[in-house]
């Protein structure tokens, strides 16, 4: 462990910290942002309302909106001259979010990178090779200060440049590697071309996140790459990578509780839900001093389990992600995560780890096609193997989430690849709604 007093405190302990820094987080916003006053004063609550952790669920929710509504500084809780950093999302789906860090905050990020960094073992004689993008993502940067922190030596390669990522990774002798899940399996897919053996390379453990991935994905990584693969998880808005994380016994990513206090919720009604169930992960930041954001609504789908670890951490675990409340297809009436057709596929174990799904519409019924990629002998096979495995997948996915869905299985190569995080739905039905 990089930080065992932390790492481990009773949870009475947690909770003390936590109420505390709750309590000035919450006044922090109250007097500083115009926003958050606002939304306190017409809820009702003062800052001195709040006494406790259970207080939290009185508070007010912080959306994606909230931030583009107040873009680009409108929620920082500081004067300008403290913010040492700025990092923004890529503003895909409209305006960027804009997230501001102070020292403090910086600080505050290397801490729990390093942390995360130490649930997959890495220790001050490791070199981690860093495949997440740079600039104004946060993934990079994020994992390079932890890395930094921890005394291991950094390779700030940045994502891309498959050819020289495999070379550097064989001539570095890297141990540790940051990207993304499909970007893994890309490299690869890419190594033989280049003539390198995986089983050659001193890589032990990688540390994936940034797009949702199912635990079938998980045992392909770790067959192709003979490494423990760590899922890791994080949203710029909070602080960027190291929000939680999972160690080496992999039951579940452990929130850094002390920074950040998580919470289910029905993304419907709002409602705190108990441990155990799914719902919506909503976080708290109790320690941020730039951008201190009060119950925001990440959108992913997730569920807590307030358990000791066996590794010995105290802190909440949360499952690895099961979708988005905003990637989730409603496929006639039937919600389905790109992720759970994902593990189908990973299960049968007869297609590569590579698809797509295409949603259109035939007059006003959904029509969902599932693209799947085969190995080069298999398409080459006799038809009847295809159509076989075609109706296979057909049944399982049909047995599984309860809808029916065309398969085509294609040659490999035939859907596009990403160096960042991998493109699963093309969603044509808007074409017809306009």
């Amino acid at each position: 462990m990089w930080n065992p007093e932390m790492e481990t405190l009773p949870r009475s302990e947690l909770e003390k910290i936590q109420a505390d820094r709750l309590r000035k987080a919450v006044a922090r916003v109250y007097h500083n942002v115009p926003f958050y006053r606002e939304k306190l004063d017409q809820a009702g609550i003062k800052p001195e309302d709040i006494k406790s952790v259970k207080d939290l669920r009185r508070l007010p929710f912080t959306t994606k909106q909230d931030l583009r509504d107040n873009y680009p500084f409108k929620l920082f809780s500081v004067p300008q001259d403290e913010v040492v950093r700025i990092h923004a999302s890529s503003g895909t789906t409209g305006k960027m979010t804009v997230v501001g860090y102070t020292k403090g905050d910086l600080a505050v990020w290397a801490e729990v990178m390093a942390r995360t960094l130490g649930c997959g073992g890495v220790t001050n004689r490791d070199i981690v090779q860093i495949a997440y993008g740079y600039g104004l993502f946060t993934g990079g940067l994020g994992v390079h200060y932890g890395a930094e922190r921890i005394g291991a030596t950094v390779i700030p390669i940045s994502g891309g440049n498959t050819k020289r990522q495999l070379q550097i990774m064989q001539d570095f002798g890297s141990t540790a590697l940051a990207c993304t899940p499909s970007y893994a399996l890309y490299m690869a897919e890419s190594a033989p071309e280049q003539g390198i053996s995986l089983g050659d390379l001193r890589l032990k453990v990688g540390f994936f996140g940034a797009e949702p991935w199912s635990n079938n994905m998980r045992k392909e990584i770790e067959a192709v790459w003979n490494i423990k693969a760590i899922d890791i998880f994080g949203l710029s808005e909070i602080i960027g990578p190291g929000v939680s994380s999972e160690c080496l016994e992999q039951n579940g990513l452990h929130v850094w509780e002390d920074h950040f206090i998580p919470e289910i919720i029905d993304p419907a009604t709002g409602e705190v839900l108990p441990y155990g169930e799914k719902g919506e992960l909503v976080f708290t930041c109790i320690t941020k001093e730039a951008l201190p954001l009060i119950r925001y609504r990440t959108r992913d789908i997730s569920i807590l389990y307030p358990e000791p670890c066996l590794c010995g951490r105290t802190h909440m675990r949360m499952n690895r992600v099961l979708g988005r409340t905003d990637d989730m297809l409603i496929i006639r009436g039937v919600n389905v995560f790109p992720s759970q057709i994902e593990s189908v596929l990973l299960e049968i174990g007869e297609t590569e780890p590579h698809y797509q799904l295409i949603v259109d519409r035939d007059g006003n019924l959904d029509d969902l096609e599932i693209w799947v990629e085969v190995s080069a002998e298999l398409f080459s096979d006799e038809v009847r193997k295809l159509e076989e495995l075609g109706a296979k997948i057909k049944r399982e996915i049909m047995s599984t989430l309860g809808i029916s869905a065309r398969v085509k299985l294609v040659e490999p190569k035939t859907i596009p690849r990403s160096e960042g995080k991998a493109k699963r739905v093309v969603d044509r039905r808007d074409v017809y709604i306009r």
